[in-house]
């Protein structure tokens, strides 16, 4: 199989992660599994860590374990599709905890039109603190009102 090929593995997997994202924040996070994500939503929350952060090791699962299939007996598409995977968690860390949330203080002043649009919306999905009438269920995606 050809580089190209892998890449387009990992991008493809990339931007499906969205999707899911979306769909689990909406049917799973704020349905089933509300006990984990409830404390995110509250507006005092002090605590280094969040029950919410859960997800990120549910999610960090099937990236790990097609990263092992991915490489036994050698290396195949399961590798990339776990690497599409990982690079979205880490996307999605650093643009929901770090810029957004600011659970590092890093672009805290930030003029960019695209990082105030994301935290338009993420600040419109908060202003719920229960699990319904939730709204801007994207972390990478938000509707274009929020970027005007």
């Amino acid at each position: 199989m050809t580089t190209l090929y892998f890449i387009l593995i990992t991008l493809g997997t990339f931007l499906i992660m969205e999707m899911v994202t979306w769909l689990t924040h909406k049917y799973v996070m704020h349905g089933f599994l509300w006990y984990l994500h409830e404390d995110h939503h509250q507006p005092k929350y002090k605590g280094l860590f969040e029950k919410n952060d859960a997800f990120f090791v549910i999610f960090a699962i099937p990236s790990i374990l097609l990263f092992y299939f991915g490489v036994n007996p050698e290396l195949n598409y399961k590798f990339f599709v776990g690497l599409g995977i990982l690079l979205y968690g880490l996307a999605y860390f650093v643009v929901h905890d770090i810029i957004i949330h600011q659970r590092v203080k890093w672009f805290t002043r930030s003029k960019n039109k695209y990082i105030s649009g994301l935290r338009r919306g993420h600040k419109v999905h908060h202003k719920h603190l229960g699990k319904e009438e939730g709204e801007c269920f994207g972390m990478l995606l938000v509707p274009k009102k929020y970027f005007f």
